[in-house]
């Protein structure tokens, strides 16, 4: 079921439970996951697209595996806050995996600047282009999950 308003959420979710977050790209989904606690989101891996049937079967396994209770998605919103066609083509993805993952939840978040951050963070460290390359997008989808998560615990706090 995909959720509209990631504000939705958090009542709809298990005390406890993993959140995978995805940045998806034309070329690579970069995937990241949280703690049980969702507390903390863990870089995990990129995976280079390829047909959707097997994206979409990695990342079901995924979170089967690892007992996901929802998917957020990087939700790549323009400066201004208007959705252009690169936010068209991820709802798209996000309605063709739905049916991939049975019960668990989808949400969106608006993930402004997050590989520009991350971006920065690498050059800062050092990081030679070729790792930042290999890495980009999986530490891009952990920004998203954090904001995410960060975002849903305050929440959290408010409704206690």
């Amino acid at each position: 079921m995909i959720i509209s308003n990631i504000a939705e959420l958090g009542p709809l979710l298990p005390p406890l439970g993993r959140l995978v977050g995805l940045d998806v790209g034309a070329k690579t989904i970069g995937v990241a996951i949280s703690d049980a606690g969702r507390r903390v989101a863990t870089p995990r891996e990129t995976i280079r697209r390829g047909k959707f049937a097997t994206d979409a079967a990695k990342i079901a396994h995924l979170v089967a595996a690892d007992r996901v209770a929802a998917v957020i998605l990087g939700l790549p919103v323009n400066m201004d806050g208007t959705e252009g066609p690169r936010c068209q083509s991820v709802r798209q993805f996000a309605r063709n995996l739905d049916p991939h993952l049975g019960t668990v939840l989808i949400a969106f978040w608006d993930e402004r600047l997050s590989t520009s951050a991350v971006e920065r963070m690498l050059i800062e460290a050092d990081t030679s282009r070729k790792r930042r390359g290999e890495v980009v997008d999986k530490l891009a989808a952990g920004w998203i999950l954090q904001g995410a998560l960060d975002y849903l615990a305050r929440l959290a706090a408010q409704g206690a």
